[in-house]
């Protein structure tokens, strides 16, 4: 089984199981992935998705070994990095993270990584282009002139400077991404979640759009959930929520 899966509360894991090949991707195992993350959008129940990989690695990419990943699925080669995800998504990433799993990660909103993890384009190397959207989401995450570092040198960075240039979100100890994306995870998924999503949306619909659609477009998502908003109020009249912790 080259992908495995595991539900804690509201957080569905998706865990690749290849680590004899650095948890590489062929085209047996994207399929496994996108089968994976079909069944999490399906589930009403489930809020947050977890990605990650055994034994110490995220993801080394394509299996150059294999090449056999289908570049004309519309949901892309690695599984599902052409998708949208209508949930939060978050990458748990220990090891190596480059090539197409960075691809991966840079898909999720959010990137968990252990002081451990190294991030790069190593697809620059065997003359491999970015297919899994790695052109598109690298300079939205860290920016143009970084992305283009990145992209056009292939050179691996740490987690530290993946942290500093905005490409990680947080950086946790050897073996503690895990567990720090599921603590994040339900965090998340904890909020009145019709919220969550409205403003999740809002900011990917605004992506590339005059700023008058924008905000209108956030308006209407807004307003679309007003009813949380009015709970919200009434349990902060309460007393709720207005301590750290609370």
């Amino acid at each position: 089984m080259s992908v495995a899966t595991e539900t804690r509360g509201w957080t569905r894991i998706v865990s690749i199981q290849r680590p004899e090949r650095r948890n590489a991707v062929d085209r047996a195992t994207a399929s496994a992935l996108r089968d994976a993350f079909t069944e999490f959008s399906a589930d009403s129940a489930l809020r947050v998705l977890i990605i990650t990989g055994a034994g110490g690695v995220f993801c080394a990419g394509a299996d150059l070994k294999a090449f056999d990943n289908d570049v004309d699925h519309p949901d892309g080669p690695m599984g599902f990095t052409r998708a949208h995800s209508e949930k939060p998504v978050i990458a748990a990433i220990e090891g190596y993270c480059v090539a197409g799993g960075l691809e991966i990660a840079a898909w999720a909103d959010l990137r968990i990584a252990s002081e451990g993890a190294q991030f790069g384009c190593l697809e620059r190397r065997f003359g491999v282009p970015l297919i899994d959207g790695g052109t598109q989401r690298l300079p939205q995450i860290v920016g143009l002139g970084r992305a283009l570092d990145l992209i056009l040198t292939g050179r691996l960075i740490d987690a530290l400077e993946a942290e500093r240039i905005g490409l990680v979100n947080r950086v946790v100890p050897a073996g503690a991404a895990l567990a720090a994306a599921v603590e994040l995870a339900e965090q998340i998924a904890a909020f009145p979640f019709g919220c969550v999503l409205a403003d999740r949306s809002s900011v990917y619909a605004g992506l590339g759009v005059p700023l008058r659609e924008g905000l209108s477009q956030e308006a209407e998502r807004g307003k679309a959930v007003l009813q949380d908003a009015a709970r919200g109020a009434d349990a902060f009249s309460k007393g709720a929520g207005r301590h750290a912790g609370s």
